[in-house]
């Protein structure tokens, strides 16, 4: 645990907030990694200013995975009564931001790594460490097709991600959509005579509404959400230059989060023709009308079986007979979509409780029980 500890204080000193390089973190990472004999592969992104990484260490063969990422989300307008890059310990309890999503798996991962350095490995253990998490899964989809040349697909994977170290087999995706409305403007005081974009804006809004209100009645339904059915909300709307002013332009992000049995291509239909349906009864006249949608980003949901080998085996290893599922999005269901990897989620701390918050921690508690249960999967590839 002290060595955890050691690793963590490292870790949480890196300020990699997704909108900053975290190739310092990195250039950390790989280099212990590589002093614990591990083969390691990176795998920058467009800019070279990030970078992820897979890494392996023991015999030929599929193995086991362990996965985590290496960015934050930021600090600025939280209030932190101890310094957001720097671990304070207290009460039991780590703070630091990252602590729990997710740089305390990540400590406890490397003190694995170590450990395994020294075992009698009978499969490889197997590493990946990725970038832009926190905004959509964004690095691990540009790093997936990178796993299988370097690393090679791994028998299951154990996502990291705060579960209080319970096995989550099922999170929701997620899709990101921009609007972009085109009205006709005019002066304000013959605003009949035009288009408002932000009337356009509201009415395609009440299609999403209706749309969310047959998710709600209609389901598909997965009980194991507190909200079981798939949803769409908007996030922001914005439009017009001056009050006296009728709008031609406005903008909306909203996004689907969805049941991994929801299909993004099915509603996207949806979405495109109620936005036919909204612009129709002003086209005839101003033929301009316009209502574009965009796909910003998206990310798979996961759904596992709880009769999969895989799910017994991390029950085991979890010392639970339990599952769960998680309300957030996680890189789980990248690599259970893409490449058909057995994964699960499970790791220390809590992310409706810790996770993104002024003061973020995560109790010792939960690293040690997260150590042990690494220990116990390094037992299952050891003789």
């Amino acid at each position: 645990m002290q060595r955890t500890l050691e690793i963590l204080d490292r870790l949480i000193a890196f300020p990699t907030v997704s909108a900053e390089s975290n190739l310092a973190l990195i250039d950390y990472v790989q280099t212990f990694l590589q002093g614990c004999g591990f083969s390691v592969h990176r795998v920058p992104d467009q800019t070279g200013q990030k970078a992820g990484l897979y890494a392996r260490i023991g015999p030929d063969g599929a193995g086991l995975m362990v996965s985590a990422h290496s960015d934050v989300v930021p600090v600025a307008g939280q209030v932190w009564r101890e310094e957001a890059f720097k671990l304070t310990r207290r009460d039991g309890r780590l703070f630091g931001r990252g602590t729990t999503d997710m740089k305390g798996y990540l400590a406890c991962m490397l003190t694995l790594a170590e450990r395994a350095s020294t075992a009698n490995l009978t499969e490889p253990l197997k590493i990946a460490l990725s970038y832009d998490e926190e905004v959509g899964c964004v690095g691990i989809q540009n790093m997936i097709d990178a796993l299988e040349p370097t690393i090679g697909r791994p028998r299951g994977c154990f996502v990291g991600e705060p579960t209080s170290m319970a096995v989550a087999t099922g999170h929701k995706g997620k899709a990101a959509f921009k609007a972009r409305f085109t009205g006709v403007a005019g002066h304000s005081a013959l605003a009949p005579n035009f288009v408002n974009a932000l009337h356009l804006a509201a009415d395609f809004m009440g299609e999403i509404r209706s749309l969310q209100g047959g998710f709600a009645e209609n389901g598909p339904f997965d009980h194991g959400y507190s909200v079981p059915y798939s949803t769409l909300h908007v996030g922001k709307l914005s439009g017009g230059t001056a009050l006296n002013i009728v709008p031609h332009h406005a903008e909306m992000d909203f996004e689907f989060r969805h049941l991994a049995c929801d299909s993004i291509k099915a509603t996207t239909q949806q979405l495109q023709e109620a936005a036919a349906g909204t612009v129709a009864p002003y086209q005839g006249e101003f033929a301009q009308t316009d209502i574009e949608i965009d796909l910003v980003n998206a990310y798979p949901g996961l759904a596992l079986s709880d009769d999969m080998d895989f799910v017994g085996f991390a029950k085991a290893m979890a010392q639970t007979n339990e599952t769960t599922k998680v309300a957030f999005g996680t890189e789980a269901g990248v690599f259970f979509d893409v490449l058909d990897i057995p994964t699960v989620v499970c790791g220390p701390g809590d992310m409706q409780g810790q996770g993104h918050q002024p003061d973020e921690y995560v109790e010792m508690d939960q690293l040690i029980a997260c150590n042990a249960m690494l220990g116990r999967v390094l037992g299952s590839i050891s003789s």
